[in-house]
């Protein structure tokens, strides 16, 4: 990978909206070289046997099984309904 230059650190900044003084698009221009050439080092690696991860740790599901219960009696719960038709619970209506 390339060096970034100072330009190029300002002109991403200018489009990220930050502004930034030369002193600091130099001090950037030098941090961002030193991620890139260890970024490079990476590439040294053989990865030819190493399973990809989505995560560190193997996680397996940790839902539980679903399973079917009987809801709430439709009596008890109507007791608790200001208004109610045919077994329903009755709501103002919002559309013509």
């Amino acid at each position: 990978m390339a060096n970034i230059s100072k330009e190029e650190v300002k002109h991403v900044a200018h489009l990220a909206r930050l502004a930034i003084t030369e002193d600091e698009a130099e001090k950037f221009a030098g941090q961002l070289a030193a991620i890139t050439t260890f970024a490079e080092q990476l590439n040294e690696l053989d990865t030819t046997n190493v399973i990809p991860t989505t995560h560190v740790l193997p996680l397996v599901n940790i839902m539980r099984e679903d399973q079917s219960v009987a809801g709430l009696d439709r009596d008890k719960m109507m007791k608790n309904v200001r208004e109610q038709e045919a077994g329903q619970v009755k709501v103002p209506s919002i559309l013509d």
